[in-house]
C-alpha cells in the first residue's frame, strides 16, 4: 500500500470496500488509518449501545473573517468538542434527576479539518451517542434544547462569539440521521443503517483537500 507523499505515516487506500463495507469510491483514495479508526470507533459505540443514534455535521467559520487565533489550529475542534460533551453530560444529569432510571451517552465521534477556498479551514464530524438516551439531532429552525442547539452553543462557545453569530455555520448534513437497532440485525454486512453510514462517512477519511505538515492534526477520534 503506497505510502502518503505528504504524511508517509499515512498509507493510500484507492479500493471501492474496506473490510467488507462500502466506500465513497468516487471520493478516493482515502487513508488506510482514518478507515480504521472511523470503523473501530463505530463498532466500539455498537458494543456499548447497541441501539445507535449516528449523526453528521458540518461547521464552517464566519464569512466576515471574526475568527480566533486558534481557528486554524487543533485547539478550535477540541474546544467544541469538549463543550459539547459537557452539555450532553449536563443534560443526562437534569434527565436522571427526574428520572433515576433514565439513560447515560457517552459521546463518541469522530472528525475531520479540510482547506477550502482561500485556505479557509472547515470541519466534518460523525457523532456517535446513546439511542435510548437521543433519539436524533432535532431541527435547525427550532427553539427547543436539541442536540442541535447545543452544537451550535458549543461552536459558538468554540469560536468566542454569541449564538447568534453561529446561524448558518452548524449543519446536519442531509439525510445524514442514522439509527441502528444492533441487537436485531447484528451481521454487520447486512445491516443496511450499518453500510450506509460507514459509506457516507468514509468520506472523512479521503486524502483530498486535507492539510499536512502544519503541525496539526487533519483527523481525529475519541479513544475507548
Amino acid at each position: 500500500m503506497p505510502r502518503h507523499p505528504s504524511n508517509t505515516n499515512l498509507r493510500i487506500y484507492d479500493n471501492h470496500t474496506y473490510e467488507g463495507l462500502t466506500l465513497m469510491s468516487k471520493k478516493g483514495p482515502f487513508v488506510e488509518e482514518h478507515l480504521f479508526r472511523l470503523k473501530q470507533t463505530i463498532e466500539l459505540a455498537l458494543e456499548e449501545y447497541p441501539r445507535l443514534l449516528a449523526f453528521r455535521v458540518d461547521l464552517t467559520l464566519p464569512d466576515d473573517g471574526n475568527w480566533p487565533n486558534s481557528a486554524c489550529t487543533n485547539e478550535l475542534i477540541s474546544r467544541f468538542i469538549e463543550s459539547f460533551k459537557a452539555k450532553i453530560e449536563y443534560n443526562r444529569i437534569r434527565a436522571r434527576d427526574r428520572n433515576k432510571y433514565a439513560h447515560t451517552s457517552k459521546v463518541r465521534y469522530v472528525w475531520c479539518r479540510e482547506i477550502g477556498w482561500k485556505g479557509r479551514p472547515h470541519y466534518h464530524l460523525l457523532f456517535l451517542l446513546n439511542r435510548n438516551a437521543f433519539f436524533g439531532p432535532g431541527r435547525l429552525e427550532s427553539d427547543a434544547g436539541n442536540l442541535i442547539n447545543r452544537l451550535k452553543q458549543a461552536w459558538a462557545s468554540a469560536l468566542r462569539l454569541p449564538v447568534s453569530r453561529v446561524d448558518g455555520l452548524v449543519n446536519i448534513t442531509r439525510d445524514a440521521t442514522y439509527r441502528i437497532n444492533w441487537h436485531m440485525n447484528p451481521d454487520k454486512i447486512r445491516n443496511d443503517q450499518l453500510l450506509n453510514l460507514f459509506k457516507r462517512a468514509s468520506y472523512m477519511c479521503k486524502t483530498a483537500t486535507k492539510a499536512y505538515g502544519d503541525r496539526q492534526h487533519s483527523f481525529g477520534a475519541s479513544r475507548g
